[in-house]
């Protein structure tokens, strides 16, 4: 028999029981399905963290405060007061510490902040022009502070998009006055959107010159919340690490490094840990996925197994009429093939319309991934054929005799 033939035969038989076909391919269908969902997931959570890691800034490192112990409970890190702007500046020298490009203290304080009617609380954040570099951030329009404004502590601030939208509304915010706390500020730029990072939204915050936020807004306080350092290239991370940490143990009189009162972290480890955790979740995700596979490869080989009962007769006669073994074991083959390859194909639509159709209910992208789409096909068709491998060997073993025979 030809293999045309062969292949009319097959779809002739798999026509002739639709409702059970399409209960046959419905398992590798979901199965599919699932896949390319939980692929998409995966690579969408991937790339939403490589995006965050990238708006963070390149090779940075994070000095945060040690952590205080008050009536015998301790605190988190960073609850202590022990980093300084000097601490901050004596990381500023290349002849201390040559591998940190730029370092820039930060102080924060969430503010309530007015200009005119509008009103609107977000994260002040108090620095010096490095900070821009360091975090890989823009200015769309107006300008940054300077030297000029830490050393004069100049009342200017930055906006972020969102502050600015809150604020000022439908009008250019350069040169707009603002009232954080009951300190008026001339705004001087804008920032360009960022979005979030795995701590904070970029674009809800106002950046000002740190010697105005420490001796005004944070009430003279001498301390600061973090310093950020940038290494001069990612190979130069280590190296970086190294000299600040040596060089901040030598600052706080520190002998033994363990008992250090300070923290130095990639800015990235956090979300290093949100990537790890996205792709164990991914691969949890698409192992359920692969027993829907596998429970649906056995519905094809349990139904195929139906058929070949329901059908002794016709592989008597065919065999009788001088079908070898061969002929019946391809035709049985193509049908387990066509069963899978459908299955394939419909759960590849309905997979890429959920994909589509997620990020719209939940705050999570879900990519779409050419080569998940063809290898949940070519899976599918496999996994239709090699389940229908032992039916179809049982079909070509038949006896005529017996099949003839059979009621």
């Amino acid at each position: 028999m030809r293999l045309s033939e062969t292949l009319r035969t097959a779809l002739e038989a798999i026509a002739s029981h639709r409702s059970r076909s399409i209960l046959t391919v419905l398992g590798i269908l979901i199965g599919i399905a699932a896949v390319i969902v939980t692929v998409g997931l995966g690579e969408g959570a991937q790339s939403r963290v490589s995006s965050a890691i990238s708006s963070l800034g390149s090779n940075v490192l994070v000095v945060t405060p040690g952590s205080t112990t008050t009536g015998g409970v301790r605190g988190g890190l960073g609850s202590s007061s022990t980093l300084t702007l000097a601490d901050a500046q004596a990381l500023s020298s290349r002849v201390d510490v040559p591998q940190v490009a730029a370092a820039a203290p930060v102080v924060q304080i969430n503010e309530l902040m007015q200009a005119g009617s509008s009103t609107w609380t977000a994260p002040v954040i108090g620095t010096t022009p490095p900070y821009l570099a360091i975090r890989s951030r823009r200015v769309s329009i107006g300008r940054f502070i300077t030297p000029g404004d830490v050393t004069s502590g100049a009342a200017v601030a930055v906006l972020g998009t969102e502050v600015a939208s809150e604020l000022f509304a439908g009008v250019n915010p350069i040169g707009q006055s603002l009232d954080i706390g009951t300190t008026p500020f001339q705004v001087v730029g804008l920032l360009n959107s960022a979005g979030s990072n795995a701590s904070a939204n970029q674009d809800n915050e106002v950046i000002v010159p740190i010697s105005i936020a420490q001796n005004t807004l944070a009430g003279h306080s001498s301390s600061i919340s973090q310093i950020l350092l940038q290494a001069g290239s990612a190979a130069a991370i280590g190296p970086a690490y190294q000299e600040a940490n040596d060089l901040l143990l030598q600052r706080h009189g520190i002998t033994v490094p363990s008992e250090a009162d300070f923290t130095i972290t990639p800015d990235t480890q956090l979300l290093s840990t949100a990537a790890a955790a996205d792709a164990a979740l991914t691969i949890l995700l698409v192992g359920i996925a692969a027993v829907s596979l596998l429970v649906g490869g056995i519905g094809v080989m349990n139904i195929m197994l139906v058929s070949v009962t329901e059908r002794i007769r016709e592989i008597g006669l065919r065999k009788a009429l001088g079908a070898t073994p061969g002929v019946i074991l391809r035709q049985f083959l193509a049908e387990a093939l066509f069963l899978g390859a459908a299955g394939g194909v419909v759960g590849v639509g309905l997979g890429v319309g959920l994909a589509i159709l997620l990020p719209h209910l939940i705050s999570q992208p879900v990519s779409i991934s050419l080569p998940a789409i063809g290898g949940s096909v070519v899976i599918a068709a496999g996994i239709g054929l090699i389940f229908g491998v032992y039916p179809a060997s049982r079909a070509a073993r038949l006896a005529p005799i017996d099949a003839l025979r059979s009621d």
